[in-house]
């Protein structure tokens, strides 16, 4: 019952939390520029809970629909004409539209910053509690591919990419995206052998389809990791998986595939991979007992490429272990650093995907909406809390980027009108904020059409 309830409780908790800072942001540099603040407001429609605190008697509600929140704040443009024309001069003086423009930009601009902030929080705490990746060492390369074609070699470990440090994977996956999006044909790769033997490889980008970010660029460009050597002991059997329907437990050892022996897990993954939707019969070895199950491999799309899967992982000694994963800590000073870094290369990324999105040079299937998210926030959540501050730091990210569009009724639109008006003296007639306001939503209206499509899209298709 738990499991079924934390993806709910999951994309909830996600949503409320971002939502929060995000208008907390609005609500603080408001009081700091003393504005009055009527209502904060999480949440949309009926109000389950409300009530009124401080001095000025704001209202903090949580309603009912979690999909969002806004702050209302004195102001005389507001339609009830009658309640503002009853105010003292005082209280008008802290209306938010007789605020400088200076101050109504740094009011605007707290809340995307907030989601910003709280992505560098949680980045720093990631990095202080020490990042776990895999090495980025070279296992079975493929034939044709471009790191076979680029002479990289099973057991190289990847060092540097165009120049900069690759400590894990993920490091390795974030430098080539980067190099694809900025249409580099190559990437220089630096790699060392067994023997401790330095080699430099140009790594052909050409092959990556520009046009689909949903699958992984290592696996389109053949860069493939190292597989352990060990037996095909199982250690973890993924909730709803195929393994798991057909009874497959941990601790199982596997014997053979189709009555074909199985020595090591490399083979075993081998011929999964190898007959998607193909039923087979699978032979374990269980607490002295030979078990046979049958098992249909889920078929998955990988880089254009149809594989099985059915949910299964290795359970590997501690030697192992230290050999394929590595954890890296870093020092406070280090840790803020590294995650300021991390949310500002994240942020310009999102921007350079949206740009290519809107010049026509990437799919837009690559946008998500609210069901991606919810089901992100429950695997995120079922891999524990260090996926869950990573997955919240990535959708923080997102929110801010989003929301500092120069897009009227975003806060970057309302940014972009209380710079012309510094910049001419006056602000934006009523007409054309209108115009701006039908024009914003329509935007808004598309993209969640969009986004929305892509989800079902994905449900249907799997």
């Amino acid at each position: 019952m738990l499991d079924i309830l934390i993806t709910p409780i999951s994309f909830i908790f996600t949503l409320g939390l971002l939502v929060t800072v995000h208008e907390y942001g609005h609500y603080q540099v408001a009081k700091w520029c003393g504005v009055k603040v009527l209502k904060f407001s999480i949440g949309f429609g009926k109000p389950l809970w409300r009530k009124k605190f401080g001095l000025d008697q704001t209202e903090f509600v949580f309603a009912a629909i979690p999909l969002g929140g806004y702050v209302k704040m004195l102001d005389e443009r507001e339609p009830n004409q009658a309640a503002a024309a009853a105010l003292t001069e005082q209280e008008l003086a802290r209306a938010f539209n007789r605020q400088s423009a200076q101050k109504r930009i740094a009011i605007v601009l707290a809340g995307p910053v907030a989601n910003l902030l709280l992505a560098i929080a949680l980045y720093f705490l990631l990095f202080m509690l020490g990042v776990v990746g895999m090495k980025p060492l070279l296992g079975k390369l493929d034939a044709h591919t471009p790191a076979a074609m680029a002479h990289m070699s099973m057991g190289e470990t990847i060092q540097k990419v165009d120049g900069k440090t690759v400590v894990n994977w993920q490091d390795a996956r974030w430098l080539l995206l980067n190099a694809v999006l900025k249409k580099n044909s190559h990437a220089e790769i630096q790699t060392i052998d067994a023997q401790q033997k330095i080699h430099q490889h140009q790594l052909d980008l050409s092959q990556v389809n520009q046009d689909d970010y949903q699958h992984d660029i290592l696996d389109q460009l053949g860069l493939a990791a190292y597989q352990s050597k060990a037996p095909p002991l199982i250690g973890e059997v993924i909730k709803k998986g195929r393994a798991e329907a057909a009874g497959l437990k941990i601790n199982d050892l596997v014997l053979s595939i189709n009555h074909q022996p199985v020595t090591i897990w490399e083979n075993f993954v081998e011929e999964i991979r190898r007959q998607p939707n193909v039923s087979v019969e699978v032979t374990v070895l269980r607490a002295r007992e030979i078990v046979a199950l049958n098992i249909t491999p889920e078929a998955t799309d990988e880089g254009g490429k149809t594989v099985g899967r059915i949910g299964v992982g290795l359970k590997l000694s501690q030697a192992d272990l230290d050999k394929i994963f590595v954890t890296t800590h870093y020092s406070a000073w280090e840790s803020l650093l590294k995650a300021t870094k991390k949310t500002w290369d994240t942020s310009i990324f999102s921007l350079k995907m949206l740009g290519s999105m809107l010049a026509g040079q990437s799919s837009w299937k690559a946008m998500s909406g609210p069901v991606t998210i919810a089901s992100y926030a429950g695997q995120s959540a079922h891999m524990g809390l260090k996926s869950f501050f990573g997955f919240l730091a990535l959708i923080s990210i997102s929110i801010g980027v989003l929301n500092l569009l120069p897009v009227p009724v975003l806060d970057g639109g309302h940014f972009m009108y209380y710079v012309i008006e510094i910049f001419t003296g006056k602000p934006v007639s009523d007409s054309i904020m209108v115009i701006g306001q039908k024009v914003g939503f329509t935007l808004l209206a598309l993209m969640m059409f969009l986004a929305l499509y892509n989800d079902i899209n994905r449900l249907i298709t799997g």
